[in-house]
C-alpha cells in the first residue's frame, strides 16, 4: 500500500490546523484520487487528511468508475474523524459526466451493481440493459472523454434502473447553459440531483456561473459548490500534467491542449471557497447539506459467507465435526493420539463459536474437488497450525509430530477471519478457479484485485517519456537501475546514463519520479485470492472482467478485504507441485511405482546425504546460493532439520542474529541452556534459539505474561515487516514482563532483539513444515529418479533459480544421458525414454543420421554412452515454437516418422516460422541434414503461405541441383544451440575461449574452488543468477558457470557500482576475486568485474567468446 505522507506542512494558504477552527461550511463533493488511474495526483489518504486539516465537514471520493480507493479513504476518515461520502464519477455512452453519491446501503449496492454492469463484470439485468451493454462494449476501445480512455460505459436507462438510494450531481462543464441536460437527469433522480458549480478560473467564470445558475433554476435543481479536485495540494500539478501525458500516450508538450489551464484543482481553505462562490449565495453551505444527506458508511457492510452444502437434515457444525473425526480416523489408523483428540475438540468448539464452519467446509470441498481431478494440492501458512485442517486433508503438518499453535490461525480474542492458503499445480489451478465460479456463480464469486503500483523503473519510464526524453535515453536510464535502488539513488543513475541530474530535465525527472513511486498504475489480479458471498457479491463491491479470459475481479485488494472483514480463499499456484506430479508420472511411465506425496519413502539417509552436500539444484526451497551455503554447515539428518533449514535462511532469523548461535550449538561449539523449564518447553527443538513466529508468541506468553490476544498482536507486528519500527512498540512490555518474572535483563534484551528480527520477515513453523515436505519429496526424486525429476522440472519452467541449461548440466553429471530435441522423437515436454516405455507408447526409434551429417567427431558422444534410461528434451525447448504446433507434430508422428521437411510441414501443418525455429534449433537432424541445410530447406519451400520468392530462387543453383553448404563449426553449433534453445548438449561456450582466457590469467571455476584461502584469482563464466537480499546491506551475490562447474561470487556495493552497467547486466563476465573458505563452502569475494568480450588473439576457429554479444542473457535475476 502507498505510504501516507504528511500533509499539514504543505497545506494551501489559509489553513490553520493548529489554531481555532471556523465552523465547517463546506464539504467537497467531487474529488478524483490517484485511484482513477492517471487522472488524479494524490492518494485518497492525503486528500482525506488535508480536508480534515482544512476544517471541511466532509469529503467525497468520486473516482472514475471505480471504488478501488474507497477503503483506504474510509480508514483515513475514521482515523481523523471526518465524514467520507462514498461516490463515483460515471460517463454515459453519450459522453455525459455524472457524479453519484450513496445516500444509504441500498444506494451503495446500486452503485456497485451499476459499475459491475458497466464493466461487464456481471450480466445486464434486462433486455434493454443488455442492448445498452452491447453498444457500450463496441465503444469501449474507441471512444474517449476529455480525461482519456474509459472502459465502463453506461446508458441513461441503466443509471435510471439503479438510481434508488443514490444522489447525483451534474458538473458545470457537462451542462454549460443547456438546462435540458439537467432536466433529463431530474427525471431520473427527482430532487436528488443537483448542479455542481465548479470554477475553472479561466477568465469567463462569472458568465459561466450565471448561465449555469439560470439553467439550474429552469431545471428546478439545487446549485451546489464543488471543486473538481485532482490533488490535495498545488505542488502536485506538475505530476498531474505528466500523468495526463502518460494517459494520452504523448509528451507534456504534445498534450498541452488537454492539460488544466491552471493549478487550482486542489483542496482550498473555506475562506477562499466562500469568496470564489460569492456570486452564488448558499452554494457553499449547500454542499454540507448534500453531504449530510449521504449517511452511508462502509461500516454498514455485513459480509456473509456462503452456506455450506451439507447432507439433508445435517447442520454445518455437525457435518464439519463428522467429517473431521472421520478424517482423523483415516490419518491415524492405529488410533487418534490423545494430544490430537484434545486439539480437535478445542478447535471444533472455537470454530463453531465463531461461526466459521461453512468456511472450513468450503475449503474441504475445494481440496476434495482437486484430488478427485488428480490435482496435487497442499495447504500452507498459518492453517498448518490447525489439527482440523490436517484431518480434513487440507494440510500435511501432523499435529502429533509437530508443535502447532491454533491461536496463530484462529483466536477468540482476535475474532479475525481465518485465512487458508492452498497451493495447486500451477498449470491446473485454473480448473479449481473455474470450479468455484461454477459452484457459486459469477455474481457471487470473483478474484481479489492487486493494485499494481509504480516502482522506480516504471516511474522513470513513464515520466521520462512524458518529459520528452527519447525512447533510447529512457531505456538507457531504466537499464542502469537496479531493483534495489531507491529514489535517492536516481541522480547518480541519471549521471551514469549520460543525463545531467542537475539539468532542468534531470531535476524535473527526479522530482516527478519521487512523487509518483507508490502511485497505483492499474488493477491487476491477485495471485489466487477468491471471494465468495451468500448474496450477490456485486452488492458489496464492484466486479469487473479480468484481463485473463474467464475471470473476474472485485475492485478491492486483499488489504481492503481484510479491513472490512471479508473472507477469501487463496488458491495459489506452485510450480514445484506441477513438477512433482509430472515426476511421479514419469516414474510410473518408465516402469516404476505409482507415487504420491504420502507414499514417498520417509527419512531416507541417501536423501539427507545428498542434501548435506548441497547437491540441490532444482530442489524446492533449498537450491539458492544462500541455502546451498547453509546446507553443509547444518547437515540435515531428519525431517525437522529440513523445517529449520527452510526457515533459517530468511531475513528474520538473519537480522535477529539467530543463525550463528543455532549453528554453533548444533555443532557443539556452544552450550545449550535455558533460564527455566517453561522457556525450555518453547525453545528445546531449536536449541534455545527462537527461529519461528510461533515460538516468539509462546515466549511472550510464558516469559513476559502476555495474553494469547496480546501475543497475536505481537505476531501482527512481526508480520508488518515492510513497516520498520512497528515491532519496537512492544519493547518495553516484553522486557518488563520478562524481568518481572525473574529473567535477566540481558536475556530479555536478547530475546527482544531476536523477535525484532522477525520484523524483516520470518517463517511460521507451520508454513516451514508444509514447505519442508515438498523439499523432502523433491530431493527424494532427484536422488532416486534424476531423469524423471529433471524432465519434470524442464516441463514446468519457468520456476526456481536455474535455467534449463543448468538443470541439464546437473543431471548429466549424475550419469543420465540427455538426447537432443528432434521432431521424430521429442514430445512437447521433456520425457524419460527407455526401451520399455518407447515400446508401450509405440515410439519407433529415430534413424541414425548419416556419418557425413553428424556433429563434429570431437563433440559427438558415442552411442555406447547412452544409458538404459535417458532424458529426451522436449519441443518446448525450441524458441519460437508454440504449444499448438508442438501438439500437431506429436499427433502427425503417430502415423509415422517424418521423412522430409515438406512431409513435416504438410502433415503437421507448420508454417515457415515454425519450420525455421525447428531448423535453427537443430531439431530436424533425423531428416538427414545438418542445421545449416535444414534452415535452407525451411526457406526454400514454395507451397507454404508467406514464402519468400527471392530466397526460393536462391535455394537451387542454375542447374537445379541442391546447393552444397559448408558444415557449421563446433563453435557455431554451440552458440546456435544457446540462441535457439537456451542450452547445448555438445559443449560449454567458454571452452572455445579457454586458451585465450588462460593467456589472460583467468582460471576455471574448478581451479578457483581448489585454491587456498586468500588466493587472488580471476574467473570467467556465464551468469546464472544475481541476488541482492534485503538483509545483505547492498551486497550482490552472483552465480557463474564455466565448462568445469559453477562458483558463488560475493560483490560488495562499491565493486558493483564501479562496474559499468553493461557489465552488471552482461550474459558473461570476468571477475577478479579473493578466495574465501568457510565450513567447507567456497566463495569468491569480487574486487573487480567486467563484461566478457571477444579475444582477437585466439587461434583460428576460436576467436574468443563473444558471449556478452551473441549469447542471450539467461540469468535468473533477483536484484
Amino acid at each position: 500500500m502507498p505510504s501516507s505522507r504528511p500533509v499539514i506542512a504543505s497545506l494551501s494558504s489559509g489553513a490553520s490546523p493548529g489554531g481555532p477552527r471556523e465552523p465547517p461550511r463546506y464539504a467537497e463533493l467531487h474529488v478524483t484520487s490517484n485511484f482513477s488511474f492517471l487522472r488524479g495526483a494524490s492518494h485518497p489518504e492525503e486528500l482525506v487528511r488535508t480536508a480534515h486539516a482544512l476544517g471541511y465537514a466532509g469529503i467525497a471520493i468520486t473516482d472514475h468508475a471505480t471504488l478501488a480507493g474507497i477503503v483506504r479513504a474510509h480508514g483515513a476518515a475514521k482515523d481523523v474523524g471526518i465524514q467520507l461520502i462514498v461516490g463515483a464519477t460515471l460517463t454515459t455512452i453519450d459522453g455525459e459526466a455524472l457524479v453519484v453519491w450513496a445516500e444509504n446501503r441500498a444506494g451503495y449496492a446500486n452503485l456497485c451493481r451499476l459499475l459491475s454492469i458497466g464493466y461487464g463484470g456481471i450480466p445486464a439485468e434486462s433486455g434493454q440493459e443488455q442492448r445498452d451493454s452491447t453498444a457500450a462494449a463496441s465503444a469501449m476501445t474507441e471512444e474517449e472523454d476529455d480525461r482519456g480512455p474509459v472502459s465502463c460505459r453506461l446508458s441513461r436507462d441503466m443509471v435510471a434502473a439503479h438510481a434508488a438510494g443514490l444522489r447525483a450531481g451534474v458538473p458545470l462543464a457537462a451542462v454549460e447553459g443547456d438546462w435540458r441536460r439537467l432536466a433529463a437527469w431530474r427525471e431520473v433522480f427527482g430532487e436528488r440531483v443537483c448542479g455542481l458549480a465548479e470554477v475553472a478560473l479561466e477568465g469567463d467564470d462569472a458568465a459561466r456561473l450565471e448561465r449555469f445558475a439560470r439553467a439550474c433554476r429552469r431545471a428546478r435543481v439545487d446549485v451546489v459548490a464543488a471543486g473538481d479536485v485532482r490533488c490535495h495540494i498545488r505542488a502536485r500539478l506538475p505530476l498531474l500534467d505528466a500523468l495526463t501525458a502518460v494517459r494520452h500516450g504523448g509528451t507534456i508538450e504534445e498534450v498541452r491542449g488537454r492539460l488544466l489551464t491552471n493549478g487550482e484543482r486542489h483542496l482550498h481553505d473555506q475562506a477562499t471557497l466562500l469568496a470564489r462562490f460569492a456570486s452564488l449565495p448558499g452554494a457553499v453551505e449547500r454542499s454540507v447539506e448534500w453531504a449530510a444527506a449521504c449517511t452511508f458508511s462502509l461500516d454498514e457492510l455485513r459480509y456473509e459467507y456462503p452456506d455450506a452444502v451439507v447432507p439433508a437434515g445435517a447442520t454445518a457444525a455437525g457435518y464439519l465435526a463428522e467429517t473431521v473425526w472421520r478424517g482423523a480416523a483415516k490419518r491415524y489408523p492405529g488410533g487418534i493420539p490423545e494430544k490430537v483428540h484434545g486439539l480437535l475438540a478445542h478447535e471444533l468448539a472455537l470454530v463453531t463459536e465463531l461461526g466459521y464452519e461453512a468456511y472450513f467446509l468450503t475449503v474441504f470441498d475445494i481440496v476434495r474437488f482437486a484430488r478427485r481431478r488428480g490435482i496435487l494440492c497442499q495447504g500452507r501458512g498459518s492453517a498448518a497450525n490447525s489439527a482440523i485442517c490436517y484431518c480434513l486433508g487440507i494440510t500435511s503438518v501432523d499435529p502429533a509430530r509437530m508443535q502447532v499453535l491454533f491461536e496463530r490461525f484462529i483466536s477468540r480474542e482476535r475474532r479475525e477471519a481465518p485465512d487458508i492458503d492452498i497451493d495447486f499445480e500451477h498449470h491446473r489451478r485454473e480448473e479449481v478457479i473455474q470450479y468455484l465460479y461454477d459452484t457459486y456463480g459469477r455474481s457471487r464469486a470473483a478474484m481479489t484485485a492487486e493494485v499494481i503500483c509504480y516502482r522506480l523503473r516504471s516511474a522513470v519510464r513513464d515520466m521520462g517519456k512524458a518529459l520528452g526524453l527519447s525512447l533510447d535515453r529512457v531505456a538507457r536510464i531504466a537499464e542502469v537501475l537496479d531493483v534495489g535502488d531507491r529514489v535517492d539513488r536516481l541522480p547518480e543513475r541519471l549521471a551514469e546514463a549520460g543525463l545531467d541530474p542537475d539539468s532542468d530535465t534531470g531535476r524535473r525527472l527526479s522530482a516527478l519520479v519521487g512523487d509518483l513511486i507508490g502511485f497505483p498504475r492499474h488493477l491487476g489480479q491477485h495471485v489466487g485470492g477468491m471471494v465468495m458471498t451468500r448474496g450477490d457479491l456485486c452488492d458489496l463491491v464492484p466486479i469487473q472482467p479480468a484481463t485473463m479470459a474467464g475471470r473476474s475481479i472485485v475492485q478491492w485488494d486483499k488489504d481492503d478485504l481484510d479491513e472490512l472483514g471479508i473472507l477469501k480463499v487463496d488458491c495459489l499456484a506452485l510450480g514445484m507441485l506441477t513438477a512433482i506430479h509430472r515426476a511421479f508420472d514419469e516414474v510410473e511411465a518408465s516402469g516404476g511405482p505409482r507415487l504420491s506425496l504420502a507414499t514417498v519413502p520417509a527419512e531416507d539417509p541417501a536423501v539427507y546425504e545428498m542434501v548435506s552436500r548441497a547437491d540441490t539444484v532444482g530442489v524446492f526451497q533449498i537450491e539458492s546460493r544462500a541455502q546451498m551455503s547453509m546446507l553443509p554447515r547444518l547437515k540435515p539428518r531428519c525431517f525437522y532439520d529440513l523445517v529449520i533449514e527452510v526457515a533459517i535462511v530468511r531475513p528474520g532469523p538473519i537480522q535477529g542474529g539467530m543463525v550463528h548461535p543455532y549453528l554453533r550449538r548444533r555443532c557443539g561449539e556452544e552450550p545449550v541452556s535455558y533460564p527455566n523449564e517453561a522457556i525450555q518447553g518453547v525453545l528445546e527443538n531449536t536449541l534455545g534459539v527462537p527461529l519461528f513466529q510461533e515460538q516468539a508468541m509462546r515466549l511472550a506468553v510464558v516469559a513476559a505474561g502476555f495474553t494469547p490476544g496480546e501475543a497475536d498482536q505481537l505476531r501482527r507486528a512481526m508480520g508488518a515487516w515492510r513497516r520498520p519500527g512497528v515491532i519496537d512498540e512492544f519493547h518495553r512490555r516484553l522486557v518488563e514482563g520478562m524481568t518481572s518474572r525473574g529473567l535477566a535483563a540481558e536475556f530479555a534484551e536478547q530475546v527482544f532483539a531476536q523477535i525484532r528480527g522477525f520484523g524483516e520477515y520470518g517463517f511460521p513453523e507451520s508454513h516451514a513444515a508444509s514447505f519442508a515436505l515438498l523439499v523432502y519429496v523433491s530431493a527424494w526424486l532427484k536422488c532416486h529418479h534424476p531423469a524423471a525429476f529433471t524432465a519434470a522440472l524442464l516441463a514446468s519452467q519457468p520456476m526456481g533459480f536455474y535455467a534449463p541449461a543448468q538443470l541439464v548440466r546437473d543431471v548429466r553429471k549424475r550419469g543420465v544421458g540427455v538426447l537432443a530435441v528432434d521432431v521424430n522423437a521429442s514430445n512437447w515436454h521433456a520425457r524419460v525414454c527407455c526401451q520399455m516405455r518407447d515400446a508401450a507408447e509405440g515410439m519407433r526409434p529415430c534413424p541414425d543420421k548419416p556419418q557425413s551429417l553428424r556433429k563434429p567427431q570431437s563433440l559427438r558422444k558415442p552411442q555406447s554412452l547412452r544409458k538404459p534410461q535417458s532424458l529426451r528434451l522436449g519441443l518446448e525447448q525450441v524458441h519460437g515454437l508454440g504449444v499448438a504446433e508442438g501438439e500437431r507434430i506429436e499427433a502427425a508422428r503417430r502415423d509415422g516418422l517424418f521423412g522430409t521437411v515438406e512431409d513435416l510441414a504438410r502433415r503437421a501443418r507448420l508454417g515457415r516460422e515454425a519450420l525455421l525455429s525447428l531448423a535453427r534449433a537443430g531439431a530436424l537432424a533425423s531428416l538427414g541434414m545438418d542445421r545449416r541445410q535444414a534452415v535452407w530447406e525451411a526457406l526454400r519451400d514454395r507451397e507454404r503461405p508467406g514464402s519468400q520468392p527471392l530466397l526460393d530462387d536462391l535455394a537451387d543453383d542454375e542447374d537445379g541441383e541442391t546447393v552444397e553448404l559448408p558444415a557449421t563449426s563446433a563453435r557455431e553449433e554451440v552458440i546456435a544451440d544457446y540462441r535457439t534453445s537456451g542450452l547445448s548438449l555438445e559443449a560449454h561456450p567458454l571452452q572455445f575461449d579457454r586458451a585465450g582466457l588462460a593467456r589472460r590469467g583467468v582460471v576455471t571455476t574448478a581451479e578457483a574452488h581448489d585454491a587456498p584461502e586468500g588466493r587472488r584469482v580471476a574467473v570467467a563464466g556465464i551468469v546464472l543468477s544475481r541476488q541482492r537480499p534485503s538483509t545483505a546491506h547492498g551486497i550482490i551475490f552472483l552465480s557463474i558457470e564455466d565448462e568445469t562447474g559453477a562458483a558463488n561470487v560475493v560483490v560488495r556495493p562499491d565493486v558493483w557500482q564501479q562496474a559499468e552497467a553493461l557489465s552488471r547486466r552482461a550474459a558473461a563476465v570476468v571477475i577478479e576475486a579473493r578466495v574465501q573458505r568457510r565450513g567447507g563452502v567456497v566463495h569468491l569475494l569480487a574486487t573487480r568485474m567486467e563484461k566478457l568480450v571477444s579475444d582477437d588473439t585466439a587461434g583460428e576457429g576460436e576467436a574468443g567468446l563473444p558471449a556478452g554479444e551473441t549469447l542471450p542473457r539467461m540469468s535468473r535475476d533477483f536484484c
